[in-house]
């Protein structure tokens, strides 16, 4: 089967994942497709194909010459909670010049789709506008798939392969249960990010925050000197915030404070953030402001008015992929001998190699090709699905060369 027709079949699975459910996986549906690729992997004939208790799945290629290092090849069943993941249409389409329709009427043109018109001509997977399409990174699950099966089917050489798919990625969670020591291996690689030739090894520093006001209620009309209103409240230390330092005005290593979700009421309101940041030390900075403007709502309002959490999600591999630049040099290679030019960029984001990385397993991020992610504008050139197959199939090989 080719990348495209595994592609095309994986989408169709809803596999949202959920934020705030506390069981893990966090979604029961995400297991569906897992056990399909369990069975596709049996049928492939890989070995040892087992479940940890976050329902992440395994499956190994023995090595067939000696001596060459055990590589990892991991991507992420879930969708993100952005945009709907269910009863996803894909669609392939040829891309036209121009600004053009979805079957939803929702519009695709260069300015909110960057990149699209370098691929006028081509045939692009897209979604129907209703969804998102799920390349994101159900690409990257289909490109490991068929490089398996394209390895075993070519005999070229190569050390042991373990494919693992995981569960949660996109609510932080991706890499909990795995458990690097007992893997074994000496390297891994996501194959996670977005436009071709595009290779990631510096991430955000990553945090979630939560600022809950409690806020004084009464009737409006008996409310002087009595009332506080938590939804304003909440409003008032949102709006102390860095106002330009936030996503949709940043970019490259720039770090930023995201609000993602609000909920409020009078008498309570609470707002989550992201805090992301490249360098350490700013992103240190950042959780402080946090905390220190939640204190301030306290000074103003009362001791107890705000309640503020921080909790570390992942680092930047950056420092733990630098001694291994190796892993950098032989992607660099691969695409380079499938005609694709390749280069670093930093991720404004993060992967499971990030949590990876910093628990003993070198793990640099591989694009999937897609564009336009946790959108209902998603789209993929289909041609990236074959040639992410040839890269990976040339790059393990050319461990055992």
């Amino acid at each position: 089967m080719n990348p495209r027709e595994r592609f095309l079949r994986y989408v169709k699975y809803y596999t949202t994942s959920d934020e705030f459910s506390e069981t893990s996986p966090s979604t029961e549906r995400q297991k569906d497709l897992i056990r399909e690729l369990a069975r596709e992997m049996e049928e492939l004939g890989l070995e040892d194909i087992c479940f940890d208790a976050c329902s992440n799945v395994y499956g190994t290629l023995p090595a067939n010459v000696k001596g060459a290092p055990s590589i990892a090849l991991i991507a992420h069943v879930d969708t993100a909670p952005d945009a709907p993941g269910e009863n996803v249409r894909p669609a392939v389409i040829t891309c036209p010049e121009g600004e053009f329709a979805l079957e939803s009427g929702v519009v695709m043109n260069e300015a909110l789709c960057p990149g699209l018109s370098k691929h006028v001509g081509e045939e692009l997977i897209v979604t129907d506008g209703t969804t998102l399409l799920g390349a994101d990174d159900k690409a990257g699950v289909a490109e490991i798939m068929s490089a398996i099966d394209k390895l075993i089917a070519s005999g070229r050489p190569h050390g042991e392969i373990k494919a693992i798919f995981t569960t949660d990625e996109e609510v932080g969670c991706g890499a909990e249960g795995i458990d690097v020591k007992a893997l074994g291996c000496d390297y891994g690689y996501t194959v996670d990010g977005g436009p071709i030739g595009e290779i990631e090894y510096e991430n955000f520093n990553a945090a979630s925050a939560v600022l809950t006001v409690h806020g004084v209620g009464v009737h409006p009309g008996d409310a002087k000197d009595v009332m506080v209103n938590a939804a304003t409240v909440a409003i008032e230390f949102h709006d102390m915030l860095p106002k330009t330092e936030v996503p949709e005005n940043t970019s490259g290593y720039q770090g930023f404070f995201h609000l993602h979700d609000m909920q409020g009421s009078v008498t309570e309101a609470t707002l989550r953030y992201l805090i992301r940041d490249h360098d350490a030390k700013s992103f240190e900075a950042r959780k402080a402001l946090f905390l220190a403007l939640a204190s301030e709502i306290n000074r103003r309002y009362g001791e107890g008015t705000a309640v503020a959490t921080v909790t570390d999600s992942y680092y930047n591999m950056k420092e733990k992929i630098e001694p291994h630049m190796q892993l950098i040099d032989k992607a660099i290679a691969a695409f380079e001998k499938n005609g694709i030019p390749a280069r670093t960029v930093p991720i404004r984001g993060g992967t499971d190699g990030a949590r990876l990385s910093w628990e003993g397993l070198p793990c640099p991020n591989l694009p999937t090709g897609g564009y336009n992610y946790h959108s209902v504008r998603e789209w993929i050139p289909a041609k990236s699905l074959d040639q992410i197959t040839d890269v990976l199939v040339d790059l393990v090989v050319s461990f055992a060369e």
